[in-house]
């Protein structure tokens, strides 16, 4: 059984979340199906994170990274290689796959490396400094607000 949440008494308190809202929603929405090729996201410090992907098989250019705005995407695909001979089971994965990771808002990706089937992709939050907190003075009220300018209303015109 899935429970769904209901995010509407938020929106009542909050502005400009609607994007984190919707995140939440689709979130709800997945299915565990796609679990392809497994990965791991850690956080390594206040803004750094990295994702490890199990990839073992591809090479490097088999595989392709983008980021689009708040997107990450990586995507896997193998081009046909001649069957040696009959398989008779066949445990390593080796179809193409697309994985997508959600990201934030100034969260660029650093660098990424294949070594021993696993693709590391560093990640770093760089949040440019208008948009980190200021401290704003309180006033004593002794300091005058500009007037508001008016029109001079007993002028003639000559």
């Amino acid at each position: 059984m899935r429970n769904e949440f209901d995010f509407a008494p938020l929106y009542r308190s909050s502005i400009g979340f609607d994007r984190v809202f919707n995140l939440l929603n689709n979130a709800q929405r997945l299915h565990a199906i796609d679990s392809w090729p497994p990965y791991d996201i850690v956080k390594t410090g206040e803004n750094d994170y990295r994702i490890t992907m199990a990839v073992a098989g591809f090479a490097e250019g088999d595989l392709d990274i983008t980021q689009e705005r708040n997107v990450l995407i990586v995507k896997g695909t193998k081009a046909k290689e001649a069957e040696e001979g009959e398989y008779l089971h066949r445990g390593i994965g080796s179809q193409a796959f697309e994985r997508r990771f959600e990201l934030a808002d100034h969260v660029k990706v650093e660098a990424a490396s294949l070594k021993n089937g696993l693709l590391t992709v560093a990640l770093k939050r760089e949040v440019p400094e208008a948009m980190k907190p200021r401290r704003i003075a309180i006033g004593d009220g002794t300091t005058e607000a500009k007037a508001p300018l008016q029109i001079e209303a007993d002028k003639k015109v000559a």
